[in-house]
């Protein structure tokens, strides 16, 4: 794996959320979903999510495995889905009919613009800041 994977050569759930957060000025570290929980160097844990945090599911409340997907508003849930083939937008209440992403780990953001050194750049933003 590259330093900057990108999904020429083919995507999982997370490298997917991550270039729609690339495509968004956010960057985060190409973590796999156990990794990206615990992190907290690029990402905070956040109490609710807001558009372009990162949320996990599972079919426990273990990270390791976990389902990454994009909040794009309100009960909307951007992610590479296997099951349909394709990216779609599904609410939580979809997942959690699927066993395999039926427990809400939680959400994610990210705290460093794309361009940051840990994520490739000279900069830092906190997003975890409100409006």
């Amino acid at each position: 794996m590259t330093n900057r994977p990108g999904l020429e050569a083919g995507a999982n759930c997370q490298l997917f959320a991550y270039e729609v957060l690339r495509h968004f000025g956010l960057a985060v570290p190409a973590l796999r979903s156990s990794d990206l929980w615990h992190d907290t160097t690029a990402t905070a844990h956040v109490p609710a999510a807001q558009p372009l945090d990162l949320l996990l599911f599972n079919a426990t409340e273990d990270p390791y495995g976990a389902h990454v997907g994009v909040s794009v508003g309100p009960d909307a849930v951007l992610h590479l889905s296997a099951e349909v083939g394709r990216p779609a937008v599904w609410s939580p209440a979809d997942f959690a009919t699927r066993q395999r992403y039926r427990v809400f780990i939680g959400a994610k953001r990210s705290i460093r613009p794309a361009g940051h050194p840990t994520a490739g750049g000279d900069h830092e933003r906190d997003r975890t800041a409100g409006p």
